[in-house]
């Protein structure tokens, strides 16, 4: 008994001493909130990267009656724009993301946003809806902080960001960050409310950047716009396997999702989070790299093992028993893994398909669709922060043949068809009303399948022959086949 008394003293006391130590820092803290000092800005920098130079994505029209996207940055954003005096019974929804907010391979004529606003119109036409397209060309996370930070200055009333797949596009270091245990990611929340920590930042950065500099500390600088490695001639081969570098990226965007989340609670606007979908049942990897340096025997069962698993006349059985002996060897070769999930799709073990589509997707050395690790991410931050996250993902795998997404619902490898944007913005609308921001009136879906039929009946032609050639130059893009020709070294 006296034992068991010792050891809760033992360690009583070294909680106590835990706690009197930090009591300074809370101590400071506490004052600092009473006083109100400190209080986190929304640009308060991104401590792993910068940019050299940031200009708004809106800009008043030559009559300042409207913000519009200016020419110069249709490279990246398809045109957009909204009243300078927001109306009293306007709502205006703001949607960030890359590429697939925007529409590609098409446009923002059939993005989900369209299809939103117009779902809006007809569940509740009493109300003026503005949804705008801020959805931008291969941009990460990374580069939707500062237009979030700027948008949020525009009276918006709703905020929806679908990011995730475009983190590995851009050449980058992480040199001072570390993988760092879960439970200390944990505490991000907190950290980043922290009105002292929030004081030594600024005070840091005060000290140890001068005006102007183009460093920015030890922070590397991104360019203006995105620069990204397959943007480039051979911009595939810049991409090896670096495990510790894909660790750093997964980090990186759960920081950046805590910043948005924190920016939108400190302006008092709600956040959505969408999980984003991968085309996986048809889309193989965009590179295989083999495990390193294993011992020449195994190497060479290995190729035994794979020449008969895509040997053509090769059994199914038989081929999936070659495949599963031959990631026993090489469990990171992401091409078996892929035809490992084809075949049991065949056979219609349709789970067992899927845990291997998912992780031929993840042992990519090209990651062009978002990793398991960053969907774990978002989840634990739309948790974290209490934002809803609406299930783009689970949606199209209930909706898929066999629960395995594939061309049905997808244009490409993350681009979902038409027809899938239109199923995106009707689990959006379903968070609206699910919310109560959005009272629909009885027969509305008799408006929405009209505004829906009258619409598309509205673009010619060309609109969707011009996505059929968006489509074709993004596949060779993906494939690494650009022509554009890239002066500097790739990261190794």
């Amino acid at each position: 008994m006296r034992t068991g008394q010792s050891r809760w003293r033992g360690i009583l006391f070294r909680l106590s001493a835990v706690l009197l130590g930090l009591s300074p820092f809370l101590l400071a803290e506490l004052v600092c909130r009473g006083l109100d000092w400190g209080r986190p800005l929304p640009g308060d920098r991104d401590p792993l990267v910068g940019f050299a130079g940031i200009e708004p994505l809106f800009v008043l029209n030559a009559e300042s009656q409207r913000y519009e996207i200016p020419p110069h940055r249709l490279a990246y954003f398809s045109p957009d724009s909204f009243a300078a005096h927001k109306s009293p019974d306007e709502y205006r929804v703001f949607c960030l993301g890359g590429s697939t907010v925007q529409g590609r391979p098409y446009a923002k004529e059939t993005s989900f946003t369209t299809w939103l606003r117009l779902s809006l119109e007809a569940a509740d036409p009493r109300r003026q809806w503005t949804v705008v397209n801020c959805g931008g060309v291969s941009y990460a996370s990374y580069r939707l902080v500062p237009i979030l930070e700027e948008v949020l200055g525009h009276h918006p009333d709703l905020i929806v960001v679908y990011t995730g797949h475009n983190e590995f596009l851009e050449e980058r270091t992480y040199g001072r960050l570390r993988p760092v245990p879960r439970p200390v990611s944990v505490a991000f929340r907190w950290l980043l409310q922290s009105r002292l920590l929030s004081i030594c930042v600024r005070a840091g950065s005060a000290a140890f950047n001068s005006p102007g500099s183009q460093t920015d500390g030890d922070r590397p600088l991104l360019p203006r716009e995105v620069d990204a490695l397959l943007d480039y001639q051979g911009g595939l081969e810049a991409y090896q396997r670096d495990d510790a570098w894909r660790h750093s990226v997964v980090e990186h965007y759960e920081w950046n999702l805590q910043r948005i989340a924190r920016l939108c609670e400190q302006a008092r606007v709600p956040l959505v989070l969408v999980d984003p979908v991968s085309n996986l049942k048809d889309c193989p990897p965009f590179k295989t790299v083999p495990r390193a340096k294993l011992p020449a025997g195994d190497q060479r069962q290995f190729d035994h093992l794979w020449r008969r698993a895509v040997s053509a006349d090769a059994p199914l059985e038989e081929t999936v028993s070659a495949l599963e002996q031959a990631l026993r060897i090489d469990d990171r070769h992401a091409s078996a893994w892929f035809k490992l999930g084809k075949c049991l799709e065949e056979l219609q073990r349709d789970e067992a398909a899927y845990s291997a589509l998912v992780r031929a997707k993840d042992e990519d050395v090209c990651p062009l669709r978002m990793l398991e690790a960053q969907h774990d991410r978002l989840r634990s931050v739309a948790a974290g922060w209490s934002v809803p996250l609406v299930e783009v993902r689970q949606r199209f795998r209930a909706e898929s043949p066999q629960r395995l997404v594939g061309d049905e619902w997808m244009a490409d490898h993350v681009h979902p068809a038409i027809h899938g944007h239109q199923l995106i913005a009707s689990l959006l609308l379903d968070e609206m009303v699910r919310s109560g921001r959005v009272q629909p009136a009885g027969q509305w879906q008799t408006r929405q399948q009209e505004l829906y039929r009258r619409h598309l009946a509205s673009l010619d032609e060309p609109y969707f022959a011009r996505g059929r050639e968006r489509l074709a130059g993004l596949r060779r893009w993906a494939a690494g086949r650009s022509n554009k020709l890239r002066d500097e070294t790739p990261r190794k």
